[in-house]
């Protein structure tokens, strides 16, 4: 049976229909649960969600209220609200403002990571004497994370700036949601199986608690403890916090502050090779002023002999020196036949990839330059 014009409602209309009942039925109303992803904004409203084993609702504090708290708000507290319910018509939901907030004792999740912890600690997973020192000059780094979040793209950033010659690979993986410790503990795995590289970062960007549980379960926990590639654990933001965090040889505060942490710095790594290079020449210099002055004190007759003694193996260290020095020199290896490729910019190609049609390049031999247009 056909139902009549009459019976039928626009949007708005039952939507103001069940936001009159909502709001005049429960003006006053007390709720206790979980808060999850807790958000504080700049302008000093706390937004967050209550939630239990089977249900969830928003929740917002706004600043007024929120200058009455006395205790720090975090995912995991379990807490009483009281407030009033609202009804947001324009994207039809309905949530709890609350006026009044105070805690009733941790959350599930909480209990359950300390528990796990303790768990863990005994078993020795955390000990310091396990932890292995990070390389200095890595070759190629791992990241085991997602490959389209902002974690890997901020590493890329990093990498990009610091230095330029460090390999980065990534090892991708679900970073939250169900499987996703699977795929992390894989990862690893994988990295250690075929030594894919010189460290590994394992990690993510910022969430609520529940999006950073992957990275507290004991599978991911025991592969990074039993990783024998250094890893560094970078899970959320400084505040947030995993218990792979405990297990890794090093925990960074973000993704970024990890790949700081990881890649050497190539204009701190020219300028040591520098003034060890002068530091070569100075003691060199003044090792031969020394000798001279010793010569001067030999008598003619056994002057000559002592003069070869001594200088025979300065000698050859010298040579060797000049010639280490020598390799090392990019004159002598343009001097080899090969041919530097620069951009307008003074960008090293390396890549034809990053090269387009009609550009203009120069080539550097190892005397003169060529300039040349990309067909």
């Amino acid at each position: 049976m056909a139902a009549s014009d009459e019976n039928v409602f626009s949007v708005t209309q039952i939507t103001s229909y069940i936001k009159e009942i909502l709001e005049s039925s429960f003006q006053t109303i007390k709720i206790e649960g979980e808060i999850s992803n807790f958000r504080p904004s700049s302008a000093g409203h706390i937004y967050f969600t209550l939630k239990d084993e089977n249900a969830q609702i928003k929740a917002v504090m706004f600043r007024g209220a929120s200058f009455s708290l006395d205790f720090k708000p975090k995912d995991g507290d379990k807490v009483r609200c009281t407030g009033s319910l609202s009804v947001y018509a324009p994207q039809g939901s309905y949530q709890i403002i609350v006026n009044k907030m105070e805690p009733v004792g941790n959350g599930n999740i909480l209990q359950m990571l300390e528990m796990r912890k303790q768990k863990l600690a005994k078993e020795g997973l955390f000990d310091s004497a396990r932890k292995k020192p990070l390389p200095e000059f890595p070759k190629t780094i791992g990241v085991v994370t997602s490959p389209t979040g902002a974690a890997i793209q901020d590493i890329l950033n990093v990498a990009a700036r610091r230095n330029k010659s460090v390999n980065i690979i990534v090892l991708p993986a679900i970073v939250q949601g169900e499987g996703a410790d699977k795929t992390i503990a894989k990862m690893i795995e994988i990295a250690n199986f075929y030594k894919l590289c010189d460290l590994l970062i394992v990690g993510r960007g910022g969430g609520s608690l529940e999006d950073l549980l992957p990275f507290s379960e004991e599978i991911v926990v025991r592969a990074v403890a039993e990783s024998e590639i250094p890893v560094i654990s970078a899970v959320g933001h400084e505040i947030d916090w995993a218990l792979c965090d405990y297990s890794a040889d090093r925990r960074a505060p973000t993704p970024s502050a990890a790949a700081e942490m990881a890649i050497p710095l190539q204009s701190e790594i020219y300028q040591n090779i520098k003034y060890y290079k002068d530091d070569l020449y100075l003691q060199i210099k003044n090792k031969i002023e020394n000798k001279k002055l010793l010569i001067k004190t030999f008598s003619p007759e056994n002057m000559e002999i002592r003069f070869r003694n001594i200088l025979h193996p300065i000698k050859n260290k010298i040579q060797n020196c000049i010639s280490i020095l020598e390799n090392a020199s990019p004159q002598t290896i343009l001097n080899r036949g090969y041919s530097m490729v620069t951009d307008e910019n003074g960008n090293v190609i390396r890549d034809s990839d990053s090269v387009n049609s009609g550009e203009t390049l120069f080539i550097k031999p190892a005397k003169g330059q060529i300039e040349v247009q990309v067909k």
